[in-house]
């Protein structure tokens, strides 16, 4: 055969080959990315639209929520899979951001257990208004840090208010019952009521355990806050009980071992961080691998589900990272859930229903 070439010998232009060959994947990769990030941001202005007409038209708010929930549901409901990815380039409100990462992922929850058409609906609807008791609150109320009792109790009664809205809103029963339900937890310890499962229903359930996830990767202070990874080994070391199991089961799977935004070590000791996952290989992410002689907005993601010989070794926290490493993935001090396809990346077309502009 022909003699190796020694790397002396290298053509010049072989880099050059290589980055053309990458060209067109980096291309479609950037494009999903912007596709997520404009179609984040408009669920975020849609949200806040919705917000805005609690007080005087509380119909519009829900016709504007029900806008958007339809509008996620059709990104979603494109044939094939879809994976969770984190958006690292977007900042946003962390009021609009939880409501928005907990009906994401609980849709797409709900769609791993089968719900129909207008179970979906309230499950969105639900989600994106979950806290919206909150509005009637005082700021320092709104956020449980459990310092102060009066505050405390406070707190709580942000369920029976946003009740109260969404029943002034027109919701459904399916989507009131996640308003009612999203701080109960399954073995009975939660609040307002202590309900248990049985008495939970479905989408309730759902609801609770997204929202319980994402308060421990997004809590108040980002000081406090725990990397995916961590938050999902939290639930299933320690608050096991409080979800219903073949739930947390299915969010496992669906997320991932290593959720989007977290940050491991591969087998062969490099560093990386999860950008999204495919619920069929929960060991088997997309990842953005430090490679310092790559600038970060040109490196290609690896699908180490392609990759036989490679796998993630182990998570870190931020901290535990060298300092290049550090600076080159940038971890965000608040993860930013959107949903993407599996496959090709798609035309980029705007989130169609959450348009709906209040009157």
């Amino acid at each position: 055969g022909l003699a190796a070439v020694p790397p002396a010998a290298q053509p010049p232009n072989a880099n050059a080959n290589a980055n053309a060959a990458a060209a067109p994947a980096l291309a479609a990769q950037r494009l999903a990315q912007q596709v997520c990030e404009r179609q984040y941001q408009e669920a975020g202005q849609a949200w806040y639209a919705a917000q805005a007409q609690l007080a005087d038209a509380p119909q519009q708010t829900l016709a504007i929520t029900e806008g958007l929930t339809r509008g996620l549901l059709d990104k979603m409901m494109v044939d094939g899979e879809m994976c969770v990815r984190v958006l690292s380039g977007v900042a946003g409100d962390p009021v609009a951001g939880h409501a928005t990462n907990v009906a994401v992922i609980s849709l797409l929850m709900a769609r791993v257990f089968g719900f129909g058409q207008d179970e979906l609906l309230d499950v969105g609807i639900g989600a994106l208004l979950h806290d919206v008791g909150k509005a009637e609150l005082p700021e320092r109320a709104r956020q449980h840090d459990g310092r102060n009792p009066a505050d405390q109790a406070l707190y709580r009664s942000h369920v029976a208010l946003g009740v109260a809205q969404g029943r002034r809103m027109g919701l459904s029963q399916g989507a009131l019952a996640v308003l009612a339900q999203h701080h109960e937890m399954v073995d009975g310890s939660g609040f307002p009521q202590g309900l248990n499962l049985d008495r939970m229903s479905t989408a309730a359930r759902i609801v609770s355990l997204v929202n319980r996830y994402d308060k421990l990767c997004n809590p108040p202070h980002s000081a406090h806050s725990m990397t995916p990874h961590e938050a999902l080994s939290a639930m299933f070391a320690q608050s096991r009980t409080k979800f219903d199991a073949t739930m947390l089961n299915a969010f496992i799977r669906m997320m991932g071992v290593y959720p989007p935004g977290s940050l491991v070590q591969l087998t062969d000791d490099r560093y990386a961080s999860v950008v999204s996952c495919n619920s069929s290989r929960p060991l088997k992410p997309k990842v953005l691998v430090c490679d310092t002689r790559v600038p970060v907005d040109d490196a290609l993601l690896l699908n180490l589900d392609g990759q036989v010989d490679l796998g993630i070794r182990r998570s870190l926290k931020a901290t535990q990272l060298p300092a290049a490493v550090r600076d080159y993935l940038s971890p965000r001090p608040r993860m930013v859930y959107f949903f993407e396809p599996v496959g090709p990346a798609p035309a980029a077309a705007g989130l169609a229903h959450s348009s709906v502009q209040a009157a």
